[in-house]
């Protein structure tokens, strides 16, 4: 959830009720900014069709964005038999500034860097101490992943415009990690007053199922779609939600939790589907399972993990296959229960075990058609492990987007306070 009071969101476009000059002159540098942010580059006879402003005012905001860091001056060719000088061409600067998502897991940190046009440019992928290590440890090892992934993108660190943290727990609507969690102190490290005050970058905190609803109707499964669901089901269930457009959260920030699934016939547990495949894979092998299990895992242990579970299914182990049935099964009735709460046309799949939940989708669908009427779709991500840090990367670039003309590039010096009075 953000640490900051939330914006309205939406383009803003020429208020002729403004009552100061300094207020008209601040909607007219929005209104332009919005329109480049849309577009490859624009000429001023574009910006002017576009905003209804007049040619002065259109250059003068023009210049003022180029002086801020906000846009530049694009080429402009000339074009066959063109007299005169080419019109002046602008674009938006997506390098003015940058943002960090993060994945912060129980046992692995994810860094995406990303430019203000939404174009990833950096990442990294490292581990925590074993078990976890304590909190100073972990949030050393956080912070030198980020450190790393702005070395490896060569962005500087004054360049950073904000930072969004997706964490496996539920978090308030003012930011914090909600009380009486079990897993509370694995995430509850200091990062955002060590990226705050350390660094001087704006701290967003989110769950990571929240995160993951909106990077896939992002850049995922659910893109355009206004009513879809996320169910991370990789060790633990969680779920996010997008209602109309916007990220739900509840009074307390809860909603999409799956407490009270021990309530659910058929579920029992918050257990996901890679938690279920090694437990009821491990199982099988202490009960004398013989098959294509045995034959990937080896002799020496009965500990399965979920990925051979999946591989043997795929090869015809018939334990196996029985196995991703039950989960499938059950994994409907949780579907249910999302769909019925929450009305979604689409619910997606995602977690550790999101590339090989494609198997289940046919007999989650076939189930779920017995327990709602004019079930959602259901669809499974594409986008990997760094899905939760895709959302992170969205949260900031939200954050960032509706402050742009608060904020200033780390290269851009700021504008003097007679710059921003019109000329």
């Amino acid at each position: 959830m953000l640490l900051f009071p939330p914006l309205v969101k939406g383009a803003l476009t020429l208020d002729t009720s403004a009552s100061t000059p300094q207020l008209l002159r601040r909607t007219n540098l929005r209104s332009v900014l919005d329109v480049l942010r849309g577009v490859p580059s624009a000429t001023g006879t574009d910006l002017i069709e576009a905003t209804g402003l007049t040619r002065a005012t259109v250059i003068a905001v023009c210049d003022d964005l180029i002086a801020r860091g906000w846009a530049r001056e694009a080429p402009s060719p000339r074009t066959g038999g063109q007299k005169g000088r080419p019109a002046r061409r602008f674009e938006f600067n997506e390098s003015a500034g940058f943002v960090l998502g993060l994945d912060v897991g129980l046992a692995t940190v994810r860094v995406m860097v990303s430019n203000l046009a939404g174009t990833v440019v950096g990442g990294t992928e490292s581990r925590f101490p074993h078990r976890g290590g304590t909190p100073a440890d972990r949030r050393s090892a956080v912070i030198a992943a980020a450190r790393k992934a702005l070395s490896d993108a060569a962005v500087q660190e004054s360049s950073v415009l904000g930072v969004a943290l997706g964490i496996a727990a539920q978090v308030t609507p003012e930011g914090s990690i909600a009380p009486g969690q079990e897993l509370a102190p694995m995430f509850d490290l200091g990062l955002t007053e060590e990226f705050s005050k350390g660094f001087g970058w704006p701290v967003l905190v989110e769950n990571d199922a929240k995160l993951a609803a909106l990077a896939e109707r992002w850049r995922g499964a659910g893109a355009n779609e206004k009513n879809l669901a996320v169910i991370l089901a990789g060790e633990r269930l969680g779920t996010g939600v997008i209602e109309s457009g916007r990220l739900v959260h509840g009074a307390r920030g809860r909603a999409g939790t799956m407490g009270g699934l021990e309530l659910v016939e058929g579920v029992g547990n918050q257990d996901g589907i890679a938690k279920l495949a090694r437990l009821w894979g491990t199982a099988a092998l202490d009960a004398g399972h013989t098959g294509m299990i045995r034959e990937l895992v080896g002799t020496q242990t009965n500990r399965v993990s979920a990925r051979y579970v999946f591989e043997a299914a795929a090869a015809g182990d018939g334990t196996a296959a029985e196995i991703l049935d039950r989960i499938a099964r059950r994994m409907a009735r949780v579907v249910a229960l999302v769909s019925t709460f929450f009305d979604p046309r689409l619910i997606v799949i995602g977690g550790a075990v999101a590339a090989s939940a494609t198997a289940l989708l046919p007999v989650m669908t076939e189930e779920l058609a017995h327990y709602v009427p004019d079930p959602p779709r259901l669809a499974v991500s594409e986008l990997g492990e760094m899905l939760v840090a895709t959302g992170a990367v969205r949260l900031a670039l939200d954050y960032v987007e509706a402050r742009l003309l608060d904020l200033r590039p780390g290269s851009v010096p700021a504008v003097s306070p007679e710059a921003e009075n019109p000329a």
